[in-house]
């Protein structure tokens, strides 16, 4: 099997994934994952595909991510190792779809927009 490259994204966070066969390393950054992200309910985000498909030993998983916070590059490795495992197996299609894990969520900081304070506080209304 040769590497399997893919992209996910979400807000500013990009994310590209490469897997190969292994034993179940998964390195960010070049870092151990667990490592990278500290909290378990962003490693549960991370390896929710794997699970989800039964591949968790199966790949080695290299990962560059950037832009964005922890949550969000979390978020957006997981679209991209979803997205890696369809093209493993194009059953794995059927169980990562209704989870929403193929979903790429457009939702994006709304700008700020002049004579206000942000996107849509205004600054404070003074009648005297």
């Amino acid at each position: 099997m040769e590497v399997i490259h893919k992209i996910g994204r979400r807000k500013t966070a990009v994310a590209r994934v490469y897997v190969s066969e292994g034993k179940g390393n998964i390195t960010v950054n070049g870092k151990d994952f667990k490592s990278y992200f500290s909290t378990a309910t962003l490693q549960y985000k991370v390896n929710q595909p794997l699970t989800l498909t039964d591949n968790d030993g199966n790949f080695d998983i290299n990962i560059n991510v950037y832009g964005g916070g922890v949550t969000g590059q979390a978020e957006a490795v997981r679209l991209a190792i979803s997205r890696a495992m369809c093209e493993v197996n194009e059953e794995n299609r059927g169980v990562l779809k209704p989870e929403g894990l193929l979903t790429r969520d457009p939702r994006m900081v709304e700008r700020k927009k002049f004579g206000q304070k942000k996107a849509r506080k205004k600054f404070q209304f003074s009648k005297r």
